[in-house]
């Protein structure tokens, strides 16, 4: 099996995380997960972009020190991990782990070396927001898309990146899917970005003002490193980029970046020519391999406004989770979001998709099986002697998952691999409704009861098993409760997931 690394994008932490953040941990925790229940070599890295004048001037605002701040909303993205049960390998803080400055450090002088760095006065529109410079055209109304601001006229002395040099071999790695952008829209979207002409963009910032604040340019101290190409380094730096002649460090990019058979990065479709033509120009330049695969999700909103720090609308995943628990939050996440397309955010359908298909579907059905099992078979597994008349709907929804499941995650569609699970549920509770199996054990057909019931605990055993890489702990709770111990008897039935209220 070969190494695969998934990477979610560090979100800047001017702010306390929001759903939005937790919707990109969770598909990358259900795809690491599986990856390794497949016995893939897997890494999960995630992080937080501590080095913008976003997080500055939050900190000026708040009355706190610079550090101190983002250390603190950086403790609150690393809280995530328990929080949403993710199986985060390592998550790194771009402004205190010192693997993360010389590891930029290196990025920008092996640039260098190429002749691809060079110094020039530009004035532009940059919004502090996006942390972006801003042509006219691509302003609405004269304002940023994102965040509805006006963005500042800066006129400055920067380095600029040569990514012009790179037009053709970015376009190339499209097309020819070497770097495979999903969806389809998205991959479009880079193509008419490559293909407007790319030109040069600004890789850092004026010390003044940038407040004295980030990563300095090697051997400039009045520039500092623009938080973008400080923030994409992660994905190499995490993995001891810049510690040059260790041997863990070498390893680390070797085992995981150079050697890997999947660059796995997901990210939000407002970053995505960061990702898909920036960052590869970079490794271009550096002469390291490209990302293999992006996989870009939509926005969430609230009432059709877009979730944001900055534009005041949120949904805080730790307030979410005390109120309804890990799963349920990770359920509509997974669930509920069409791949690469917006999705709208409300309590009301949380509790309901919970309710409905947590509740009343799985939960409901394997404490129904488990207690007629208990009731009708002493407790113990059925072992039937005969088919079970009706049941070869229920057995292909059972031998299908695998494979659909395997398809769906390949493509990045979260919605449809949940819902092969849910598939099998819904068809054994419709087939618990066909068969009565209540009816065969008052009527004495006891031969077709043994089957009716085996097949439905094997609907249950096959829920747990392909339930795993999305909701761990309903996953483990039911294959604990559906497993048979050395004589042949399953657990008594024990609640397995509560009915939520608003």
């Amino acid at each position: 099996m070969g190494n695969t690394y998934i990477t979610t994008t560090i979100p800047f932490v001017n702010a306390r995380p929001h759903l939005g953040h937790a919707l990109e941990l969770v598909q990358a925790d259900a795809l690491a997960r599986y990856h390794r229940g497949a016995g893939e070599h897997v890494r999960f890295q995630a992080g937080t972009d501590d080095n913008s004048l976003k997080s500055v001037l939050a900190a000026e605002a708040a009355g706190t020190g610079v550090q101190e701040f983002v250390d603190a909303n950086a403790a609150a993205f690393t809280g995530l991990r328990e929080l949403l049960d993710l199986s985060v390998d390592d998550f790194i803080s771009t402004s205190s782990d010192p693997r993360h400055r010389t590891g930029v450090e290196r990025l920008w002088r092996a640039c260098a070396d190429k002749g691809d760095l060079y110094r020039k006065r530009y004035e532009g529109l940059y919004c502090v927001g996006c942390e972006q410079f801003y042509a006219p055209a691509e302003l609405d109304g004269g304002r940023c898309p994102d965040h509805g601001t006006v963005p500042e006229l800066v006129s400055e002395e920067n380095w600029f990146f040569r990514l012009s040099r790179y037009a053709g071999q970015l376009r190339e790695l499209v097309t020819s899917g070497a770097i495979r952008v999903e969806p389809a829209e998205r991959r479009n979207e880079v193509l008419a970005f490559i293909d407007s002409g790319l030109a040069d963009f600004s890789v850092s910032r004026s010390t003044e003002r940038a407040r004295g604040w980030g990563i300095p340019v090697p051997g400039d101290p009045g520039q500092v490193i623009y938080v973008w190409w400080d923030a994409l380094g992660n994905y190499l730096t995490a993995l001891g980029y810049g510690s040059a002649g260790s041997a863990a460090g070498e390893d680390g990019v070797r085992r995981w970046w150079t050697g890997a058979s999947r660059r796995v990065h997901l990210l939000g479709k407002g970053v995505l020519r960061f990702h898909a033509v920036y960052w590869p120009a970079m490794l271009l330049s550096t002469g390291e391999a490209v990302p293999t695969d992006i996989a870009v999700h939509g926005y969430l909103t609230v009432n059709g406004r877009k979730i944001s720090k900055s534009g005041g609308v949120t949904a805080d995943p730790l307030d979410l989770v005390a109120a309804y628990g890990t799963d349920a939050v990770r359920w509509w996440l997974l669930r509920e979001v069409p791949k690469g397309a917006d999705a709208d955010f409300t309590d009301a359908r949380l509790v309901t998709r919970a309710n409905d298909e947590l509740a009343n579907g799985i939960g409901n059905l394997v404490n129904r099986v488990v207690t007629m099992i208990h009731r009708d078979c002493h407790g113990h597994v059925p072992a039937p002697s005969a088919a079970a008349p009706g049941s070869a709907p229920l057995a292909d929804a059972i031998a299908d998952a695998p494979a659909a499941i395997a398809s769906a995650l390949a493509d990045f569609d979260f919605r449809r691999a949940t819902g092969t699970v849910w598939a099998i549920a819904d068809e054994a509770n419709r087939y618990v409704n066909h068969a009565r199996p209540w009816d065969l054990a008052r009527d004495g057909s006891r031969d077709e009861l043994e089957a009716v019931l085996s097949v439905l605990l094997r609907a249950c055993q096959a829920i747990g098993a392909n339930l795993a890489p999305f909701l761990p702990g309903t996953a483990s709770r039911v294959i604990r409760q559906c497993a048979a111990d050395p004589s042949g008897a399953i657990p008594a039935p024990a609640p397995l997931v509560p009915r939520l209220e608003p």
